[in-house]
């Protein structure tokens, strides 16, 4: 699986307009919905039960980075919105720093072997430190893409 096989090109912020993690999920949901992944009417459930994930446990693993996901009956494919923030968002992050790249992911709750195996897409790419550097430097949408493009490309991606 490939990153640009998940991430929806119109659903990449590269400037969150927010601070705060409930409403930088929001947004990223809110950029599935204008990207046509998902309908306006389901935004309030997938934003309570992301946010009721991330009490669980933080999707914040560290290095600036988060993860927030949610499984559903709206999705038959993974898909994956990113955010960027240059101030940084409090995840509650492993390492407790601010979080400054977010990618927030659907999956269908009809197949946990794609969630998984996106999973372990988007934190291959993320458990690079140059890929990390590369998008918090993102500017906009096409330096992300083409990093997207060049990690996908990249002899060890499958």
């Amino acid at each position: 699986m490939k990153l640009r096989d998940i991430i929806v090109t119109t659903a990449i912020l590269p400037a969150l307009q927010t601070s705060k993690r409930d409403l930088a999920i929001g947004e990223l949901i809110d950029s599935l919905i204008v990207g046509g992944v998902v309908d306006q009417d389901s935004r309030a459930l997938l934003l309570k039960e992301t946010i009721a994930r991330e009490r669980k446990g933080t999707t914040g693993f560290g290095h600036g980075v988060a993860v927030p996901h949610a499984k559903t009956a709206l999705v038959k494919k993974p898909f994956a919105a990113i955010g960027l923030s240059s101030t940084g968002i409090d995840f509650n992050s492993l390492d407790r720093l601010p979080v400054n790249s977010i990618v927030f992911m659907l999956s269908p709750l009809s197949d946990p072997e794609a969630h998984l195996n996106a999973m372990e897409t988007i934190f291959g790419a993320l458990s690079q430190e140059s890929f990390r550097r590369f998008l918090r430097q993102a500017r906009n949408v096409d330096d992300v893409t083409t990093l997207l493009d060049e990690t996908d490309a990249a002899p060890f991606r499958r």
